[in-house]
């Protein structure tokens, strides 16, 4: 009897050891899962923050787009009349081409957090974000031409709107309204509408437009929007003739389409650290 029992008690202290190995097994396993899917995102945020070069491509982007300024107004007499009598404007983005909003990204890929729109707006609302490199310097030259600048994000505008005009003012930005802080509505559908293009169009109607600038190229043209990565590459080099001249780009490695486009590319239900990984292309 006695026997039975020790082999019982036993039994039970082996299978309780198994199941607390295999429980923290997996639960390590997990955590090094979801680690590893947000903490790629460290380098892309930390060139940001840190990289001159990166100060030096924004520069670089700005100072293009106010020679575009200059080479319109020379060249403007080519025009059509009904062109020439247009006022100018300039069609920007917002996040990651005029606000910094790498501090986020950065409690985001500390905390391996996904994404999560509650906390999206909460950044917003604490009116922090700095602005890109030598984003208000054009700004202000774009004024000080008379070329009007429209802000064209998919922040949702409600609730969105006043807090990023505030930020946009407190920066530096000049002449921020309600009427050229255009930000993402809801469509008919009840979802949000993310193509530009129709807000675009409808600045198209009153002005004439002069560049586009964006770190994501549907910020430009929504001939980039819902691509592969070859279909993107394709479209980018059919329009080669409008980079630095109409098309004007800000660096953004920490997110965007070009991301999405690996994950739509892969249809698998791996996880998105092995869909990039094998995006990679080796020897």
């Amino acid at each position: 009897m006695k026997t039975k029992n020790y082999l019982l008690i036993f039994g039970l202290v082996f299978a309780s050891v198994i199941t607390t190995y295999f429980a923290t097994h997996s639960t390590a396993q997990q955590q090094t899962a979801i680690k590893s899917e947000y903490e790629y995102q460290i380098a892309a945020i930390l060139f940001q923050q840190k990289a001159s070069e990166y100060r030096a491509l924004c520069l670089q982007a700005f100072n293009w787009a106010k020679i575009g300024i200059d080479a319109d107004d020379k060249s403007k007499k080519k025009l059509p009349k009904i062109e020439r009598k247009k006022p100018r404007a300039i069609v920007v983005d917002i996040d990651e081409t005029m606000l910094d909003n790498s501090p986020a990204q950065a409690i985001s890929a500390k905390n391996n957090l996904p994404f999560e729109l509650k906390s999206w707006y909460a950044w917003g609302e604490m009116r922090k974000a700095k602005a890109i490199p030598g984003a208000v310097d054009f700004a202000n030259y774009a004024k000080e031409k008379n070329v009007r600048i429209f802000y064209v994000s998919n922040r949702d505008k409600d609730p969105q709107l006043q807090a990023t005009i505030d930020n946009l003012k407190a920066v530096g930005f000049p002449d921020i309204t309600s009427e050229n802080v255009l930000l993402r509505v809801l469509g008919q559908d009840g979802k949000p509408v993310s193509t530009k293009e129709p807000r675009r169009d409808d600045i198209e109607k009153t002005y004439r437009i002069v560049s586009l600038i964006g770190d994501n190229l549907n910020d430009l043209s929504d001939v980039f929007e819902n691509k592969s990565v070859m279909e993107r590459f394709a479209e980018t080099d059919k329009a080669k003739n409008l980079w630095g001249n109409k098309f004007i780009v800000i660096p953004n490695a920490m997110y965007g389409e070009w991301e999405s486009a690996i994950y739509r590319d892969d249809t698998s239900k791996n996880p998105r650290t092995e869909k990039r990984a094998n995006a990679l292309e080796l020897p």
